[in-house]
């Protein structure tokens, strides 16, 4: 069968009767029309099942579009998912569109969706960096594309940034495992360069200074190498001489490889992990959790207000997390007295 023409706005004109200028002013500058030639021109529409093409008449004017990037690395994690749902609920409250895209861990992938982004007239692209330099970008910001970084910062490049407070929480997973008695206390996370891992093993070992613990790079496992799962870290660090009588998940796929891995072997270790994720309630599994959405919704925000102020200075904007006990992250180690 053959596919069906989509009707033109002259097609439009034509079985309404009146010229093209007039069914472009119905979309346009309504107002302008009287109701008898509105009603006329809209029902014809239905008819041929028209709709007006917004993007070509913004780009034709030289404009821009009512749309919002947001660039990820992938979205095979849940985290990115409600984070884009963030922005999308934002982004519809305020009559704009959200358009996804992936970089698939690619900074040239990346660099080609963000090029694809400004060529199709996005007023922002709220972007999670890949990490490397941005400063091909800086022309883009001058001529009005707003940038913002979204869950890590972007280097070399002025922007507004929306982070978690990934230090406390590091910190935080840290004290609540002291506070029952644990020192030996293993971090796993990957991967290892990225400004959350690097953040949360700061606020890790923090926690873990002030308990008198220096030495922790025992029980560190973080990587950037590809070959070596998290499930790899976590088993490397359990069969470790001098293994952990407590973890923390660097991220949710850690906590859930650190899972797998304890009931592989039958350990009942304590476990806090990074990020709330589904079934962990059911599991008892104790998170450090906060609202990806928020951080998404929190994006969107600091771009409108750089649309509205492109000179003012960069902001931070920074979202917080909270521990939520379960049960994992409660139990003292098995040699307490």
């Amino acid at each position: 069968m053959a596919a069906l023409v989509r009707a033109t706005l002259a097609d439009v004109a034509k079985l309404a009767g009146v010229s093209a200028k007039t069914v472009s002013r119905v979309y346009s500058s309504p107002e302008l029309v009287s109701d008898d030639t509105r009603t006329r021109v809209r029902e014809a529409a239905e008819r041929l099942r028209f709709t007006p093409n917004v993007l070509a008449r913004d780009l034709r004017l030289g404009g821009v579009t009512r749309t919002i990037g947001f660039v990820t690395a992938e979205f095979t994690n849940p985290f990115y998912i409600q984070v884009a749902a963030g922005i999308e609920q934002e982004c519809s409250r305020r009559g704009y569109t959200m358009i996804l895209a992936s970089a698939t861990d690619s900074t040239d992938r990346e660099r080609d969706v963000i090029e694809t982004l400004v060529a199709q007239r996005v007023q922002a692209i709220l972007l999670v960096p890949l990490g490397g330099d941005y400063s091909y970008l800086d022309g883009e910001r001058h001529l009005g594309t707003v940038i913002v970084a979204v869950d890590r910062p972007i280097q070399n490049l002025l922007a507004d940034t929306v982070l978690l407070a990934d230090a406390d929480g590091g910190y935080q997973a840290a004290s609540a495992l002291v506070a029952h008695g644990h020192r030996r206390i293993g971090f796993v996370a990957n991967p290892a360069a990225i400004h959350t891992t690097q953040e949360r093993l700061k606020g890790y070992r923090q926690a873990l200074a002030e308990a008198g613990v220096e030495d922790t790079a025992r029980w560190e496992r973080t990587s950037d190498d590809p070959e070596r799962s998290l499930d790899d870290l976590v088993a490397e660090l359990l069969d470790s001489d001098d293994p952990p009588t407590a973890i923390v998940g660097g991220n949710n796929r850690a906590t859930v490889a650190a899972v797998r891995q304890l009931r592989r072997r039958g350990l009942e270790l304590a476990l806090i992990g990074f990020d709330d994720f589904e079934m962990a309630d059911a599991f008892g599994i104790s998170v450090i959790a906060h609202d990806p959405a928020e951080l998404g919704r929190r994006a969107v925000e600091l771009a409108f207000q750089r649309l509205e102020d492109p000179t003012g200075v960069p902001e931070t904007a920074v979202i917080g997390v909270h521990y939520v006990p379960r049960g994992s992250g409660e139990t003292a180690p098995p040699d307490a007295t």
